[in-house]
């Protein structure tokens, strides 16, 4: 049995090494929070693909402008049967800090379901967030289940900026209270050369022409803003597989971003 096992883990080693995971860069751009001027621009920024997960910063303005999130700790919602529960942490009470740290989707369907799609996009359009469009799937009435994850909703890296730029300086047209309660609840990563990072992943799937999922292709996304001292930037990474892999794209991209960061901005 033991001899069976070792030989199970070499062979897949031996398929590891022969079969790496492979992955590009779409787009990396930062700029300086303040006058905007960019400092830094790789690849084509100007598309739009899904925003996947990192839509949830903007829907966190939204929930604690419109009231439905209240603080960092409330509301504190349960799980039920029947939710998305594709990971662990899904299966479990869930408040605001929750939701961001473990990018819990049916957290986000029950804000987007108090919302509305008129008042999501009434939002979005406010916000000049990407396309504004929550139509969802074509036929599916899916809106408020799924429009910002391979679906109707769209945003390009250099959006996803200028939009962070406005939630930064607090420059939306929402509470004060919406503004700070987001910045406190969106998770920091403390890195090299002094600088704190806050910002969020996304990880989805480009629709293919029958409608299913490529999943040799996933997107990942990391936006956000850094500061350090006085200076604070923001920016945007998106990259693609090129291979099917295991685990979210998102995580892998913000892990590559926050190792390269300092050298990007330094």
């Amino acid at each position: 049995m033991f001899r069976y096992l070792v030989s199970m883990a070499l062979a897949a080693i031996a398929f590891a090494c022969a079969n790496p995971a492979q992955a590009k860069t779409l787009c990396t751009v930062i700029a300086d929070a303040g006058s905007g001027q960019v400092l830094l621009q790789q690849g084509d920024c100007e598309s739009r693909v899904t925003p996947a997960s990192t839509f949830k910063i903007p829907l966190a303005v939204m929930g604690f402008d419109a009231g439905f999130l209240a603080d960092e700790r409330s509301p504190s919602l349960p799980f039920r049967e029947g939710y998305p529960d594709w990971i662990e942490a899904w299966k479990r009470d869930t408040d605001p800090s929750a939701w961001m740290k473990n990018s819990v989707l049916w957290y986000s369907q029950e804000i987007t379901r108090s919302l509305g799609v008129s008042r999501l996009e009434s939002y979005a359009s406010a916000f000049n967030y990407g396309n504004a469009d929550f139509a969802g799937d074509p036929g599916k009435d899916n809106a408020l289940e799924r429009a910002w994850v391979s679906s109707s909703l769209k945003i390009s890296p250099v959006e996803q900026i200028a939009f962070l730029r406005r939630l930064y300086n607090r420059d939306l047209p929402v509470s004060d209270h919406a503004i700070t309660m987001t910045h406190r609840i969106v998770e920091t990563s403390l890195v090299g050369g002094g600088w704190s990072v806050h910002g969020k992943t996304g990880s989805a799937y480009p629709r293919q022409a029958d409608g299913s999922f490529d999943r040799a292709r996933g997107w990942g996304w990391f936006v956000g803003w850094a500061t350090k001292g006085e200076r604070t930037v923001v920016f945007a990474r998106l990259d693609q597989d090129e291979t099917r892999t295991q685990g979210p794209r998102g995580i892998r991209a913000r892990n590559a971003f926050l190792k390269e960061f300092p050298s990007l901005v330094d």
